[in-house]
């Protein structure tokens, strides 16, 4: 077999009933010179032993363990710790890739010569009678990858903002060498810092307008986005957010911030303010309505600086 040409990170946490399904669209695809890092983050239930069978069958899967909980964070730093090959990519163990995922992201980044690749992907919803079933694709991941791109920057296509998570991309290993971005531990919503820092530091990306991953609502409820009726992952998510502004503030970006802000005005902060409307806990209420007022001040003067100046062009 050839040598392997992306390392797919697999954390996991307690997944073991969903693991199973998560390996098996590795199995399943169309391209197979990859190997898997399995990060079982500690694991208490058989989250471990579906690892370690996966790697007893399959010389492509690789474990490593944390003796205790340290985050999604840190277990994907520790899987960029053991990356190998050319190009790197991540899944977590919840959700699943579609069966040409790997060979039309990698075959796009052979083909440009970029950085990284974002594609799209759907929501996976548990159904009534028990299942799941994939939604459409939506209209902002839709903003951010399609049409197919090759070479471009974050100043060319500011859309690619609204595309923050993680498992949606595959990189070059070296531009994580050469960047040195980690993902920062001990917080939620981890992945919208580094994947602004990825679009601001990247020379340049390609987007995907394939759907790439299937990213699970939990049936059990267990998923972080279904836990955002709780203070602190509120917070989590706010402070996030703002990071992620923050780092496209810093590089200059200016339409993508604009871009990014748009988005979260309709569509983070409406679905947040309909927990807050019942939500018992005020202090839910104002730390939700402190960062919506910041954000419509933001857009606000950025409305107003843009009229100005088409106003000095008569």
């Amino acid at each position: 077999m050839s040598s392997p040409a992306v390392t797919v990170i697999v954390p996991g946490f307690d997944v073991a009933a969903y693991a199973d399904e998560a390996l098996a669209s590795l199995r399943a695809q169309t391209r197979d010179d990859w190997r898997a890092v399995l990060v079982d983050d500690g694991s208490s239930d058989a989250t471990g032993a579906i690892y370690a069978a996966a790697a007893a069958s399959d010389h492509r899967f690789e474990v490593i363990t944390h003796h205790r909980q340290r985050g999604l964070a840190a277990a994907r730093n520790t899987g960029l710790d053991a990356v190998t090959t050319p190009y790197v990519a991540f899944l977590d163990s919840d959700d699943r890739y579609t069966p040409a995922a790997l060979e039309t992201m990698l075959g796009t980044l052979e083909e440009s010569g970029s950085d990284l690749a974002i594609g799209a992907y759907v929501r996976l919803r548990p159904q009534p009678g028990g299942g799941y079933a994939s939604g459409p694709v939506q209209p902002w991941v839709s903003a951010a990858t399609a049409p197919a791109r090759r070479g471009v920057t974050l100043a060319e296509h500011p859309e690619a903002s609204g595309n923050i998570v993680a498992w949606s991309k595959v990189s070059r290993a070296d531009f994580w060498q050469r960047t040195g971005l980690r993902f920062p531990e001990g917080r939620l919503y981890e992945d919208q810092q580094v994947a602004q820092r990825m679009y601001t530091l990247a020379r340049a990306f390609d987007t995907v307008p394939d759907v790439i991953v299937e990213w699970r609502e939990r049936a059990d409820g267990t998923s972080i986005t279904q836990h955002e009726s709780t203070l602190g992952v509120l917070r989590d998510c706010l402070d996030a957010m703002a990071a992620g502004l923050a780092v496209l503030d810093d590089a200059g970006q200016h339409a993508a911030a604009d871009a990014r802000v748009r988005l979260m005005l309709t569509m983070d902060v409406p679905r947040l303010a309909r927990i807050a409307e019942t939500h018992p806990d005020a202090a839910y209420r104002r730390a939700l309505g402190e960062f919506t007022r910041a954000l419509t001040a933001r857009s606000s003067e950025r409305e107003d600086g843009r009229e100005a100046s088409v106003a000095a062009t008569w």
